[in-house]
């Protein structure tokens, strides 16, 4: 929601020892000689505050508003966008958009890029009262980035005038170092402090920031260095303005004044040096050259082992370097390794820089604010953590219950924790759950303020409305928004009634709790039940005992022999001594009662699972009987052909050709055939060739098949023995795709692929796959020179070919890898990631975007559709976080496109069965026999044997297997035979 820009939330890490790019000199060394110039005449007056009056600061033109000026200067030429001359249309272009942008915020005040639009306009505009609302409203709402709070920053101070507007960029300068950590920014406060040294109290100003800017990013192994800098820099130039008139002072007065002052540089390299920091060798060379004594033998024992800490730490820094942002994986590991030594203010500060470019990973605050409020314990550095992590990832419930578990922790006042649950509640939740969570947080919170040895307190009076309140939002708000209320088994309801019976000792509002619990579909459950009993056995009475089992009894349906049980066994051994009133123990008549209704509801039960039996085995025996008019069906077909087939040849010429067909069709590959829908094979092929069946292509009239003319006969034959075999060579799957999908009627395929795939590299070969009559079977290989050109072919994966999606998949014998597979879309829960159905199947994906990016960035669209490219109503949309998700979902679901109401909700696939691997099971002599296995497809329909009755004998293990234990299996092997074996014998029968 809040930080959609996470990746302008911070700037990539750049090495420190790199230089300036060529075109960024100039610019760069001009604004340094700028600060060097500021810093410097700024200083001079706090020298003037220092040493005495001594010093005459007007010989060197200071004056306490030049730095300023200067500054404000500086500031206004690194900001200023530039001039630009607009004409009236664009003027007033640009208002009309402002007016758009507002309307929309007023509609959505969480819409991110709509606020950022918004303050670029109006600054382009020059409305500089109106840019400085919107960036304040947006900065209640989300934190900002380095770069806006820049801009922000340069903005005001080029219109700071007097010291009530200081004050103003002061206080904006602290919520900015509060939002990230930003070394630029830290930087930059140090620097415009530097300006207002000549104000009361200004040099204890300057040195206070640069010593949080230290606490801050001083340890920052690639960025601190530029604060250590600056913070010597501007001691230094101290020391410098008041070296001429040191020797005019009083022996106490250079002591108190310059030898101190001096004191401090000393002490700034040396903390310095013993931090590791990169260029450190730089540094020690410099203070060598500074300083007039020797350096002592401690700080160059500190520098050494700095430098042996930070080759330990380079490693990880260069990683982060090289690596791409956000760089996720490359921060946990630097992450884990600060853990292991640490530190706290290391891991502090990589936690910092780790979420710069993370904030809307939930993951990282819950680690962060975990080990904050395990370890460190700091009030404010912990809620101040709590606080920012609510603000980038607000639609994570963890993140607000532990930020309420803090607030708690730490004694904040009540009414604080109240609005931040209020916060918590309009904070846009994903799911439902996340609502019963929050709310179980918030109340626990309210439980523990109670005092229960009072009859009744206004605590206790807010925790009853708060339960109540509870219920009436999950059932007004939550389900109106969900269809459900996120709590099906009243957890909620669950835990008030327990306090109202174990702390209030009020039973009669614990079992109306529970009656209420009961009439939400949860009485068929013996485990709610159970709840129910066992709080009446240990706050209750025997009688309501016993009225909660009868009921029980009665109402429970899938676990009624475990209630009854628990019925009888009460019976049997506690009768009535149950709760706070002892009462006689059960008489006989409630043991007969019992008995009865426990009998004559298993009864029922036994009954009703008998009925369900009976009707299953009924739906089984018609699904057989259909199967056997299937077979019938299917004989008398077989036998209508025999009678009205002719015999066009010989017996053994039919034979010689019915094994050169069954031997091509061995060799073609894959071996499954596609049977093409109107095409009549040869005479010949006729008797022959299985294809030919009329009741396999669907024609059950042989007369309506006419014999083909010659003519056809012959271009038949020829085209079939120009079919080339293709033969793949599983040793190049590496530089070899497989692509599938294509239209059977693509007319020569290998010239109509070759150019898609040529954009990709050079192709050496396109391998199209033929039937054994030369017929395109929409598949084929496309064999590559190199094994990067067969990767970036994946990319074409479903690319239009003839109005078709063409699939293309790598090359993998699935035989030798049976778990790969080809699907490349995620199946798990993405919540930055839509799906919409009920789409009209005219809607195109440019026309699904323009509704969708109404609502945040839209990193993708997918339409999904069948294998021939036809739109099913479905699509999948990508947002940029999961916060913009969470509001397309609130504001498209329901919507009606092309008077089509679409439902628009977080993708979450149901998860798919993955299918049983085939075990071996014992026959009944003990021999482990494999279970049958099936095709990639599954089990067929019917389970016809395709083996001829001829070769149909029953082994001598199956029929002793019916009398007794089979013998061991003979040792003898039957002889492997081939398809043209099984032709001849199907043909001689």
């Amino acid at each position: 929601m809040a930080t959609a820009a996470a990746a302008s939330a911070s700037e990539a890490e750049a090495e420190p020892k790199a230089g300036p790019k060529a075109e960024g000199e100039e610019a760069e060394a001009k604004e340094a000689r700028t600060r060097r110039k500021v810093l410097s005449r700024a200083v001079a007056a706090a020298t003037y505050k220092t040493v005495g009056p001594e010093w005459d600061q007007q010989e060197e033109g200071v004056s306490e508003s030049d730095g300023d000026e200067e500054y404000a200067m500086a500031s206004s030429a690194e900001s200023s966008p530039g001039e630009y001359e607009w004409e009236y249309d664009e003027e007033e272009k640009n208002q009309l958009e402002i007016e758009r942008l507002e309307e929309q915020l007023s509609i959505n005040v969480y819409d991110y890029n709509c606020h950022v639009d918004l303050i670029r306009l109006l600054r382009l505009e020059g409305e500089l009262t109106k840019v400085r609302m919107a960036r304040q409203k947006m900065s209640e709402i989300f934190p900002l980035t380095e770069e806006l709070w820049l801009e922000w920053l340069h903005d005001e101070i080029s219109m700071a005038l007097d010291g009530l507007d200081r004050e103003h960029v002061y206080d904006l300068f602290e919520k900015a170092v509060k939002d990230y950590i930003c070394p630029n920014i830290w930087l930059e406060y140090g620097q415009y402090s530097v300006g207002g040294i000549g104000q009361k109290g200004g040099l204890e100003k300057v040195r206070s920031v640069f010593e949080r800017a230290l606490s801050s990013v001083g340890l920052h192994m690639t960025k601190g260095l530029a604060i250590w800098e600056a913070y010597r820099e501007f001691e230094s130039a101290i020391v410098e303005a008041a070296r001429p008139i040191a020797g005019f002072l009083s022996p106490f007065d250079r002591e108190q004044t310059f030898d101190s002052q001096l004191e401090k540089v000393h002490s700034l390299f040396r903390r310095q040096l013993a931090i590791p920091l990169y260029d450190m060798e730089a540094t020690f060379a410099e203070y060598e050259e500074w300083s007039e004594d020797p350096i002592p033998e401690s700080v160059i024992q500190n520098y050494n082992k700095a430098l042996q800490q930070l080759e330990k730490y380079k490693p990880y820094e260069e990683t982060l370097l090289q690596a791409e942002a956000p760089r996720l994986a490359e921060y946990q590991a630097y992450i884990d390794f600060e853990m292991k030594i640490g530190d706290p203010a290391r891991i502090q500060l990589i936690f910092e820089r780790a979420l710069v470019e993370n904030c809307l990973v939930p993951d990282l605050w819950i680690r962060y604010s975990q080990y904050l409020d395990r370890q460190l314990k700091v009030k404010d550095l912990v809620l101040s953590v709590h606080s920012r992590a609510v603000r980038n990832c607000p639609w994570t419930v963890a993140l607000w219950s532990r930020y309420l578990l803090a607030m708690e922790r730490h004694g904040v006042d009540h009414r604080v924790i109240s609005v931040t649950f209020e916060k918590a509640l309009s904070a846009g939740f994903i799911q439902a759950t996340d609502y019963v969570e929050i709310w179980q947080a918030y109340l626990d919170y309210l439980r523990r303020r109670v005092d229960f040895k009072q009859d009744s307190s206004k605590e206790l009076e807010e925790l009853r409305s708060a339960f109540a309140r509870a219920l009436e939002y999950l059932k007004q708000e939550v389900e109106e928004r969900f269809s459900e209320s996120g709590d099906p088994s009243c957890l909620i309801m669950q835990n008030w009634a327990r306090i109202e019976a174990r702390l209030c000792n009020n039973m009669q509002k614990a079992r109306e709790l529970w009656d209420s619990i009961m009439t939400k579909g949860n009485a068929k459950y013996a485990n709610m039940w159970l709840e129910y009993y066992n709080l009446e056995r240990a706050h209750g009475d025997t009688q309501h005992c016993r009225k909660a089992l009868h009921r029980a009894v009665q109402c429970t349906s899938d676990y009624p022999e475990h209630v009854c049980e628990v019925l009888l066994t009460m019976e049997r051994t506690e009768g009535g001594d149950l709760g706070a009133l002892p009462l006689a123990w059960g008489t006989l008549e409630d043991w007969d009662i019992a008995v009865q209704k426990t009998e004559t509801r298993l009864a029922r039960v036994n009954e009703q699972r008998i009925k369900a039996a009976e009707k299953e085995a009924a739906l089984a025996q018609q699904e057989e009987e259909k199967v056997e008019q299937r077979k019938r069906a299917r004989a008398e077909k077989k036998a209508l052909k025999k009678k009205k087939k002719t015999r066009g040849s010989d017996k053994s010429k039919a034979d010689e050709d019915d094994e050169k067909e069954w031997g091509d069709d061995e060799e073609e590959q894959p071996s499954k055939r596609r049977r093409v829908e109107n095409s009549v094979p040869p005479t010949g092929e006729a008797e022959l060739g299985p294809e030919a069946d009329p009741g396999l292509s669907g024609s059950s009239d042989p007369a309506a098949a006419e014999p083909p003319s010659e003519q056809k006969e012959q271009r038949a034959a020829a085209r079939r023995r120009d079919v080339p075999r293709v033969l793949h060579d599983s040793s190049k799957d590496g530089v070899t795709v497989f692509v599938s999908n294509l239209p059977y009627g693509l007319q020569e395929p290998a010239a109509t692929l070759r150019p898609l795939f040529e954009a990709c590299g050079d192709v050496v070969e396109v391998r199209p796959i033929y039937s054994n009559r030369g017929d395109f079977r929409g598949y084929c290989y496309v064999e590559f020179k190199e094994e990067a050109v067969a990767l970036r072919a994946l990319e074409l994966d479903r690319q239009t070919v003839e109005g078709r999606p063409m699939f293309v998949s790598p090359c993998v014998d699935k035989s030798k890898n049976p778990d790969f597979k080809v699907f490349r879309y995620s199946t798990a829960l993405e919540k930055h990631k839509l799906f919409v159905s009920g789409l009209p199947f005219s809607c195109t994906k440019e026309e699904l975007e323009e509704i969708c990016k109404a609502h945040g960035t839209v990193k993708d669209i997918r339409l999904v559709t069948n294998r021939a490219g036809k739109p099913k109503g479905l699509a999948y949309v990508e947002y940029e976080n999961e916060s913009q998700a969470s509001q397309a979902v609130l504001k498209m679901d329901g919507m009606t496109i092309k008077e089509n109401v679409i439902k628009v909700a977080i993708s979450n696939p149901p998860q798919r069965k993955a299918p049983e691997k085939p075990e071996a099971r014992k026959a009944p002599g003990g021999a482990m026999v494999p279970r049958q296995i099936y095709g990639a497809r599954g089990k067929g329909r019917t389970q016809l044997s395709l083996l001829p009755r001829a070769l149909q004998r029953p082994s001598a293990t199956a029929a002793q297997a019916e009398n007794g234990p089979a013998p061991p299996p003979a040792a003898t092997e039957v002889p492997k035979m081939s398809n043209a074996d099984f032709a001849k014998l199907l043909l001689r029968k």
